[in-house]
């Protein structure tokens, strides 16, 4: 090997990631270009949706509002993608998991908290500033109290809490609907600000949970393609028709899938089936406290 090479390649070694735990990285360069684009589609849709998310604040901020709910949706989009993605290739990692989550701060935490702030309630600066907070902060523990408690062994039909996007798309929908010009307006009141701004930042927070249609999303057999085609062109003709109403209809009828899930939950079972309800929810792991040992006080002298 001449000089000249090994000059290269010891200037490339300076970039090697080294894992905190000792366990082998393997290096991008040594993978072939195929495999190189299997383990980094995800990450291409994750990064579009942190610039959507970021370009969604920047035209808040100059009150471009319609755009700014639009890169909102786009966002949601690629969120989809990136999660649908990588489950199809086999590319799905711890890395990829926090990364989607910073992505998702950004998109759905940052940039509807903007779009609150400045879209929503402008001309009570106090409120606008102190909902803006509350969203972010009731979106970070969303997603932080996601990571440390992910459960291989899940039902994973179900999500705890309202997902960042659904929540997000609340707010998109609702600015994109009402600053059409055909709905007359905006009116000044507190009342939608304030369910916009509030009641999905608190249903991110809660227990409750929702049905994640993932199943929609990955169909297996001919019934379940068949509802996931008639459910996407059902979407694509209302967005034509009146993309509005049709934001209107998917943000907020998520929302309320779930208290009629309960509602309804006992008819359903008796008519379909225990698998068409949600199964008895379990005490999930302290998000603040590590587990202890409840016998461990026993091998304790100390009075």
């Amino acid at each position: 090997m001449s000089d000249d090479a090994f000059g290269r390649r010891r200037r490339f070694d300076r970039w090697r990631l080294v894992s905190p735990t000792g366990a082998e990285v393997v290096s991008l360069r040594q993978l072939g270009k195929t495999e190189r684009l299997r383990v980094t589609a995800p990450t291409i849709f994750t990064i579009l949706n942190m610039m959507s998310g970021l370009s969604s604040v920047l035209l808040a901020f100059r009150e471009h509002f319609t755009l700014a709910a639009v890169l909102i949706a786009v966002s949601i989009i690629m969120d989809i993608a990136d999660g649908g993605v990588a489950r199809l290739v086999g590319a799905t990692s711890p890395f990829g998991l926090q990364m989607d989550s910073l992505a998702d701060l950004i998109s759905f935490g940052f940039a509807p908290a903007i779009l609150v702030h400045t879209w929503a309630l402008p001309d009570y600066p106090v409120l606008s500033v102190l909902a803006a907070f509350f969203w972010l902060g009731c979106a970070a523990f969303r997603l932080a109290r996601f990571n440390v408690t992910v459960d291989p062994t899940a039902d994973k039909r179900y999500f705890v809490g309202l997902p960042s996007p659904a929540a997000a798309a609340v707010v998109m929908a609702t600015i994109f609907a009402l600053n059409q010009p055909e709905s007359g307006g905006y009116d000044a009141s507190l009342i939608v600000p304030i369910v916009i701004s509030v009641v999905p930042a608190v249903l991110m927070v809660t227990s409750i949970r929702f049905r994640s249609f993932r199943n929609l999303l990955q169909p297996k057999g001919a019934a379940a393609w068949a509802s996931t085609v008639v459910g996407a062109l059902a979407i694509v003709v209302g967005l034509v028709l009146d993309p509005g109403l049709t934001g209107l209809v998917i943000a907020y009828g998520y929302i309320l899938q779930a208290p009629l899930g309960v509602l309804t939950a006992p008819v359903r079972e008796r008519l379909l089936g225990s698998d068409s309800v949600a199964p008895r929810r379990q005490r999930m792991p302290s998000v603040f406290l590590p587990d202890t040992d409840p016998d461990s006080d026993e091998d304790d002298d100390t009075p």
